[in-house]
């Protein structure tokens, strides 16, 4: 039988949006401290919401939970990098590929563009970016492959808005957006995907150098079929 997830209270929901929101636009920094009481008093709640708020945070990988220091916000490194973008360089391309051979409308993406070229602040640009992403891999017609995309989604939203705030690469990114949806539009759905994995692979390796991921020339033989594993598991 398959459990039904519990519906997350208003109050909680609330909480856990903003208090992701912080983090994710950098008011809220990597090692900062998230205490209960603070929280709650900001948000007007009680320390109910909040503590399950944190929890779900915990779960995603964007706080972490430690019985001796409490609760802070996720540390970046070289290696917490690395994993997460490994995970995007192996699926996203893919999922992409997959869009654009089903002929999948790619209007969310484009209007996802169209908000980060006008965001007037760090936050909006960052948001529309990330739907940029969402709204090329979601209509991909595997819903597993979805899932497990977003499950990564506010790790690397965290990862990039550490590495933005060390050097913002706006107009870098936006130009290869461009170009990543001029292909997808066009329906050239492997141009499309490695575009996208170059821009993806490009992104980490400038801000964190150290962190080694695969050569931006597009994935090996040996993702394409780790990737292809995964996805036809969820078609099966």
């Amino acid at each position: 039988m398959t459990s039904v997830p519990t519906p997350i209270p208003s109050r909680t929901q609330f909480v856990l949006e903003g208090i992701k929101h912080r983090i994710l636009t950098g008011q809220l920094t990597p090692g900062q401290a998230l205490v209960e009481t603070e929280l709650a008093a900001q948000f007007g709640v009680s320390k109910t919401p909040v503590r399950e708020a944190l929890k779900t945070l915990a779960g995603t990988g964007l706080v972490v939970m430690n019985q001796y220091k409490g609760v802070t916000v996720r540390m970046v490194d070289a290696d917490m990098a690395r994993e997460v973008y490994d995970v995007r360089l192996l699926l996203e391309p893919e999922a992409l590929k997959r869009a654009v051979r089903r002929g999948a409308s790619l209007d969310a993406a484009r209007d996802a563009l169209t908000r980060a070229d006008g965001a007037t602040d760090t936050a909006e640009r960052s948001l529309a970016n990330r739907e940029f992403h969402r709204a090329l891999y979601l209509p991909c017609g595997n819903p597993l492959l979805g899932r497990m995309l977003d499950e990564v989604r506010d790790q690397a939203a965290l990862v990039s808005a550490v590495a933005w705030a060390a050097s913002p690469s706006w107009e870098q990114e936006a130009g290869e957006h461009r170009e990543i949806l001029r292909l997808a539009l066009a329906g050239d759905a492997q141009g499309a995907a490695s575009a996208l994995h170059a821009h993806i692979a490009s992104f980490v390796r400038r801000a964190f150098p150290q962190a080694e991921v695969e050569a931006a020339t597009g994935p090996t033989a040996d993702a394409r079929t780790a990737a292809a594993a995964v996805t036809e598991e969820g078609q099966a």
